[in-house]
């Protein structure tokens, strides 16, 4: 069930919101059980087989949890605990992610004919919640409190607004406030906005770019224009971004409505000047994540020597590729981040204050370089797409670039202008000056107006991180 979809607007969330508010209102144990039971029949909604998968890993890891407190005083004995923790998680992500991916390139390697006689499914945000499980024993592990009840533990992991596609929650950051958040009219109301917010880069932004980089990548490339395959690949760009900062923003809004803060996952990632200040302000609760349960384990910048730096960037950055899916072109994809950051550790230049705009310009060309990647179902369809936009076709530009160029220049205008802090300056300065509420008010009603009226349509709605 998508967010931008009328069954989830009309029908899930008025219900979820009404009986929460009227009639569990006096119990937080029966508002959490209700939240629970609520987030299990918004996962079950499409493939109800795979909630057996996520019941098992709530029902195992609260094990694990309750196994690693009970054995605190005894580190040795608790660390064992707490890697079989680790090799579960992983294990369930390898069998339904990256088995029939391994298989398929053992015989093509060796030249067999394994077969693991499994029709494998990808359940719905694996990669999520399975985090979400590893983070709360690895957080019990590090001194935080136990969860003694499984059902607040299968809210932790379960609950609907970032269960599809994230912010991953770590388990310290709500861990007190699943017993103890405080719901007001206030943090309510910022939920709405910050909702529909959210939908509106997904629905009015991210879903009109679909359409232009789908146009593109699905043409014959060889036969792509310079100024199409560049159009396309920004499309792309910006759909991605939207697309999923909008989901993050619904997600964030959605558990503001219930009394849950969750942390940011985006900081306007598109006017970073260095490839590390872009990974601070993209996909942010990914990024900490591996920083603090990879990166800094393993020693982080702080180790003697290069080698050991280099590795730990590696490690890091080959895994990262790895979460995004079972596909050669992400890994060659988190390999090109770890070259660049490696590049600019042993350089400093991020650090340099200099030549700012040439800097920006270096940023964003390869993070457009590496959303081809991304996008491209092969690493040979990525090489020639790359190749197209520095003129593989002789073809300089074409009807099809000017055709979506003049349906869509509002869009990418708006793209642009909502890539940075610009229209949030505006708002705040409007806001100094007394004019903001009734403004404000106007433009989400706006902007909720023309998203449901693209959903009723039933517009091109994509949403590209269901596949992770």
């Amino acid at each position: 069930m998508l967010f931008s979809s009328s069954t989830f607007l009309f029908v899930f969330l008025p219900l979820v919101i009404m009986f929460y508010y009227s009639f569990f209102r006096h119990s937080r144990r029966l508002q959490n059980i209700f939240l629970l039971i609520a987030s299990l029949i918004f996962y079950a909604w499409g493939e109800p087989s795979f909630v057996f998968v996520m019941l098992g890993s709530i029902i195992v890891n609260y094990s694990f949890g309750l196994l690693v407190d009970y054995f605190r005083q005894n580190k040795k004995k608790s660390k064992i605990i707490l890697a079989f923790s680790v090799v579960f998680n992983l294990i369930l992500l390898f069998i339904f992610k990256y088995l029939t991916f391994t298989v398929e390139n053992i015989n093509s390697i060796f030249g067999l004919s394994l077969n693991i006689g499994l029709n494998i499914t990808l359940p719905l945000g694996i990669s999520f919640f399975t985090f979400q499980a590893m983070s709360y024993v690895i957080d019990v592990y590090r001194g935080n409190e136990v969860q003694k009840n499984p059902l607040n533990v299968g809210l932790y992991i379960a609950f609907f607004p970032q269960l599809i596609a994230g912010p991953i929650v770590r388990y310290e950051t709500v861990a007190y406030q699943i017993n103890h958040r405080k719901e007001n009219f206030t943090m309510f109301s910022d939920g709405v906005t910050r909702f529909i917010a959210g939908l509106g880069k997904k629905v009015l932004i991210a879903n009109t770019m679909a359409v232009v980089a789908d146009n593109t990548f699905n043409s014959n490339i060889s036969k792509l224009s310079v100024a199409f395959a560049w159009l396309g690949a920004i499309a792309y760009t910006f759909q991605i971004f939207f697309d999923f900062s909008g989901y993050s923003d619904m997600a964030i809004g959605l558990g503001k409505m219930f009394g849950f803060e969750f942390s940011e996952n985006f900081d306007y990632p598109y006017i970073s000047t260095s490839i590390t200040e872009f990974w601070r302000r993209w996909h942010i609760s990914l990024s900490t994540w591996f920083r603090d349960y990879v990166y800094f384990p393993l020693g982080g910048s702080r180790v003697k020597g290069k080698f050991r730096l280099i590795r730990n960037l590696f490690v890091v950055w080959f895994l990262t590729g790895v979460w995004h899916g079972a596909n050669w072109t992400f890994m060659l994809w988190g390999l090109t981040y770890f070259l660049l950051l490696v590049f600019e550790k042993i350089t400093k230049i991020y650090k340099s204050p200099k030549f700012l705009p040439l800097k920006y310009l270096y940023t964003i060309f390869f993070v457009i370089m590496g959303w081809v990647l991304f996008r491209s179902d092969t690493i040979t369809q990525a090489y020639e797409y790359i190749i197209a936009m520095f003129g593989g076709s002789g073809i300089l530009i074409d009807n099809h670039a000017l055709f979506f160029l003049k349906e869509n220049w509002v869009f990418f205008l708006s793209a642009v202008l909502c890539s940075t802090p610009l229209v949030k300056k505006v708002l705040t300065k409007a806001e100094n000056k007394g004019i903001t509420s009734f403004l404000a008010m106007l433009f989400f009603l706006a902007v909720l107006w023309c998203s449901v009226s693209y959903i009723v349509k039933g517009t091109y709605n994509p949403f590209i991180y269901f596949n992770f």
